[in-house]
This record gives structure tokens, C-alpha cells and sequence, in this order.
């Protein structure tokens, strides 16, 4: 199946934070920009960090989901087991404080995924998961 290419633009404080985090950290291609945002490549998305000034998203709402508090409003992707430890480890040599550390979710039961919480520099919350059978993602039972 061929997904189209989400788009998703949020709000930055620091485009040189963001630039070196989701360039530098993350990994993403920088597409076209301005003195006012950067189109960054997701994994074949595009995400655009416009600058807000003096924006800051860390909000205290969250969701209880398997004994995490889960942020809410957060954004991610669904990655290759490969590729999602390949980058908790590349996060993690980068310093960067987890909101929830990289773990097995659901263990046992449909539905089982690795996941990881972070916050961009702006305090976007972001989830990364992968799933050793991409078969579960929306698994039932």
C-alpha cells in the first residue's frame, strides 16, 4: 500500500534549535525555507517549523496509556524495529531527555510496539513507534 505524504506544520521558538535538531539530531533533509520556516523532509513527509516567537508547547495534558502518561497533542512515525533502535540510540547519544523511554508497549497482547516520547527543542511532543510485525498497527486481537 503507497500512503500519500502527510503535511504538518507546528510551532518553533528557534529556528536555528529546530534546524539542528530536526536536521541535525532527527536526520530529516531540509527542504525550502524562509527567514520564517523550514520544510523539513519526515520520512517522505513534510513537516514545516514556522517561528512563533516565544512559543513554548510543553502543556501538562497527557493520557494514561500502559502506565505512561502519554502527551497530548503529539505527532510521530511508525518505523522498521531496525530503524526506530537505530534512532532511540542516536537520540539517546544526542542527550536527549525522553518524556517516556524507549520501551516494549502492549507486551504479549496485539497490538505490540516499541515506543519512544521526546520533545523538540519548542517542546513539540513526538512519538516514535515500530512494530516487529507491521501487521498489528491496528490490530483488535
Amino acid at each position: 500500500m503507497t500512503l500519500p505524504p502527510f503535511h504538518l506544520a507546528f510551532p518553533v521558538h528557534d529556528l536555528a534549535a529546530a534546524r539542528a535538531f530536526w536536521g541535525g539530531v532527527m536526520g530529516c533533509a531540509e527542504g525550502r525555507s524562509s527567514a520564517q520556516w523550514i520544510d523539513f523532509d519526515f520520512h517522505g513527509h513534510q513537516i514545516v517549523a514556522h517561528h512563533v516567537p516565544g512559543c513554548d508547547q510543553r502543556d501538562e495534558a497527557s493520557n494514561p496509556v500502559d502506565g505512561h502518561g502519554v502527551p497530548v497533542p503529539h505527532f510521530g512515525l511508525v518505523l522498521g524495529m531496525a530503524e526506530w533502535q537505530a534512532l532511540a540510540d542516536r537520540l539517546t547519544a544526542a542527550g536527549t531527555q525522553f518524556e517516556i523511554a524507549p520501551y516494549i508497549r502492549f507486551k504479549g497482547q496485539p497490538g505490540e510496539q516499541a515506543t519512544m516520547f521526546f520533545r523538540d527543542p519548542s517542546g513539540n511532543a513526538i512519538e516514535i513507534k515500530a512494530f516487529a510485525d507491521m501487521a498489528q498497527l491496528f490490530a483488535t486481537e
